[in-house]
This record gives C-alpha cells, structure tokens and sequence, in this order.
C-alpha cells in the first residue's frame, strides 16, 4: 500500500518560515516527481511546486517562487518544502502527492493527508 504522510506544518508569523516534509511508503520513490499542494479555506486546491523523478529539476507556483524551495533525499523516501518570507494568504492545509516517472507533476497518482500551516499575526 502506497502511503504519503505530509509533516511539519503549524503556526508562524508573517515573515517567519517553515520546512515541511512528506515521506513515502509502499513505492520505488526514485521513480515519482513529488508535489505540493495547497488548498486554502473556501477555496480550490492549488498546485505549489513539483521535483521530478529524473533529474531533481524544480518548479514553483508564481505565488511562491523566490520564497519556497523543494528538495528530496531519496535514501530516506522523503521530499521537503521549505517556507520562507511566509505571508498571510500562505494559509492552507499542504498535500503532497506522487506521480510515477513524472517530470512537472502533471496528473498525480497517489495523495497523502495534508498538514495545516497557519500564517497570522
């Protein structure tokens, strides 16, 4: 079984900064790009960013590049999403998910449970 669990998230002030992670379970991890997502309150989920499978390349959403970098370490199954420079309208529940020999997270095949950041003052 196919398991993503996303961790880290919590309460921050604005400006302050956050590292998510999401680790995998029941896959070749190698083989999948991993995303990011958001889905704020009252709104539709969002993507945020992608590291492919192949090469590591990463992509960010408009509304966070400069300000969130993704990574991954392969031997522990595990990417991260670091959050800098956090604002407000950064308030989401965060999802992470897998595509299989994906390079631009395109169409994901598994989701794992979302973790809460919360961004006030």
């Amino acid at each position: 079984e196919v398991q993503l669990q996303a961790s880290g998230g919590g309460f921050v002030q604005p400006g302050g900064s956050l590292r998510l992670s999401c680790t995998a379970s029941g896959l070749t991890f190698e083989d999948y790009a991993i995303g990011w997502y958001r889905q704020a309150p009252g709104k539709e989920r969002a993507w945020v960013s992608c590291i492919s499978s192949t090469d590591s390349s990463t992509y960010y959403s408009v509304l966070v590049k400069g300000r969130f970098a993704t990574s991954r370490v392969n031997a522990n199954n595990t990417v991260y999403l670091q959050m800098n420079m956090l604002k407000p309208e950064d308030t989401a529940v965060y999802y992470c998910a897998a595509e299989k020999y994906g390079t631009m997270c395109a169409g994901m095949d598994y989701w794992g449970e979302g973790t809460l950041v919360t961004v006030s003052s």
